[in-house]
């Protein structure tokens, strides 16, 4: 066996030399948003705390600006991932540091009246703004999370801002988790400036500095439980990129905290038996903010490609099921949504100098789906279905963003709807957005805010966890992930989901 890990330090991959076992207070499975900020919390209270993860450590010598190879090096199934049923793209993070690698950097707190909703229809007492305001704020503090200041805000985003003033809607800065942002629009592909304060160099570090042991490069693929206690989790050291598995692993805890994600936690209580599902909810419930966009084009050059990768939102629409959004990505990625073949296609990809692409995430409560484990492997089976009855959060949406590009000034917009025209040079010829029935096969949706897969609810018959992350059926099981989410937040996760997991690490921290 490895000679055990000291307190404060980091294993790769090159480290393992044979089969091993740890010892801890605490186990913590994911390094993502959630996981970091319980290993970080927990540590610093003095608990003993083994953070693992799954995927290895990357410095901006490893990113990759195009945005194929980069999905290939940072995203689970090399960021094909996608649903069944509904056929929707889905990306999740293998790295350290989890999504906060590789996303926009947005923490925006969730609306009092979402929380309010949780709390009423899922028997919760203390998941208020309130009762989470003391955890937001150590959260924002952390990570310096500030609005986008104009300086990088570029034309992308401004243009946006134009828009919805001529409209009368309002919008503001988006809040990011950034220090020293440059603009680069680099967040999808890695922010090579390390601006971007992402789990690896901001709650991470803090948790080594505490004690914490950081192993990396490991695939936890069991939780070990006696009755009502969780003793282990054990699983294999996989080689980075390829996954090729190699050593086994023990890590022995007095707590074992699952931070997995909203696909891979429920999977791994599938594949430890069945574990934690006395109410039948592990993997049920699946939920995303389906998304929409709209590309639009100006006559003056925006070059999109500088500014904030995500600098301006607009919440104007947020009782109404939907949030609007800037947004930019390698131009390969984008371009999976260009419409045309040939030069039809070259000219408009020509014209991505001259663009802008606007989004919104809809808050979809009819659309459901399931998480299961596939046999074989822990990637995920996923069957979700786009139901008709949020369709026309959907098509608000799409027409609102249509309203905003004309309002700005765009010669004209790609809408990306089947049975639209691929270009729409005015809002008169928008019209079919507003009015024509739109199904759920006529859209071009993404997903990747996903929620609810082991969701707490104050009825162990109902849920999966209490409102602070325990399992109802183990003693000693948590969950800190966007898995335990009721419901959509109605704007981005990853504040909320931290703000969730230092919550969690405080109620921990009290019983151990």
């Amino acid at each position: 066996m490895s000679p055990r890990l000291p307190p404060g330090e980091i294993r790769v991959f090159a480290q393992y030399g044979e089969d091993f076992r740890e010892q801890a207070d605490v186990a913590v499975v994911g390094s993502g948003p959630g996981g970091a900020v319980v290993a970080k919390e927990l540590a610093e209270a003095g608990k003993r705390v083994v953070l693992l993860e799954e995927g290895p450590p990357l410095t901006p010598q490893d990113y990759e600006w195009d945005g194929a190879r980069s999905m290939t090096r940072t995203l689970r199934e090399g960021g094909l991932r996608a649903t069944r049923g509904y056929v929707m793209p889905t990306m999740q993070a293998i790295c350290l540091g989890g999504g906060s690698l590789v996303n926009s950097a947005i923490c925006p707190r969730a609306p009092d009246f979402t929380l309010e909703r949780w709390c009423t229809q899922f028997e919760l007492a203390h998941t208020t703004l309130t009762g989470l305001r003391p955890h937001y704020e150590s959260v924002e503090k952390f990570l310096g999370i500030a609005p986008t200041p104009a300086n990088v805000q570029g034309a992308r985003n401004l243009l946006f801002k134009r828009g919805c003033d001529a409209l009368g809607y309002s919008s503001e800065p988006i809040p990011r988790n950034v220090r020293g942002c440059r603009g680069s629009g680099e967040c999808f592909t890695g922010c090579r400036s390390r601006a971007k304060q992402s789990m690896d160099i901001s709650y991470v570090p803090a948790a080594i500095r505490a004690g914490a042991r950081v192993l990396t490069s490991v695939q936890v693929q069991e939780v070990i439980s006696e009755g009502r206690q969780a003793g282990a989790v054990v699983g294999q050291v996989v080689a980075p990129f390829t996954g090729r598995p190699s050593y086994r692993f023990e890590v022995r805890a007095k707590v074992i905290v699952l931070s997995a994600g909203c696909m891979a936690t429920p999977v791994l209580l599938q594949r430890s038996r069945n574990l934690a599902n006395r109410s039948g909810q592990v993997g049920q419930n699946l939920q995303f903010h389906p998304g929409v966009a709209i590309q639009g084009v100006f006559p003056e050059r925006t070059d999109p490609q500088f500014g904030a990768t995500q600098g301006y939102q607009s919440l104007h629409f947020l009782r109404e099921g939907f949030k609007l959004e800037t947004l930019w990505a390698p131009p390969g990625v984008l371009a999976v949504r260009t419409p045309g073949f040939g030069h039809a296609l070259k000219r408009r990809l020509a014209e991505i100098p001259y663009s802008a692409t606007w989004d919104a995430i809809s808050g979809c409560h009819s659309s459901l789906g399931t998480v299961r484990a596939r046999r074989g492997t822990l990637d995920p089976a996923l069957h979700w279905q786009l139901d008709e009855r949020d369709m026309p959060i959907l098509q608000r949406a799409l027409w609102v963003l249509a309203e905003i590009f004309f309002a700005a000034g765009a010669r004209k917009i790609l809408p990306g709807v089947h049975g639209v025209a691929d270009e729409l040079h005015s809002l008169r010829e928008a019209e079919p957005l507003r009015s024509k029935g739109l199904r759920p096969k006529d859209l071009v949706c993404g997903g990747n805010h996903v929620f609810s897969t082991a969701r707490m609810h104050g009825d162990p018959r109902r849920g999966v966890v209490d409102e602070y992350g325990k399992c109802h059926d183990l003693e000693n099981l948590w969950i800190a992930d966007t898995s335990v989410f009721p419901q959509s937040p109605s704007v981005n996760p990853m504040l909320t989901c931290m703000a969730l997991a230092h919550r969690t690490a405080h109620a921990i921290a009290e019983r151990v």
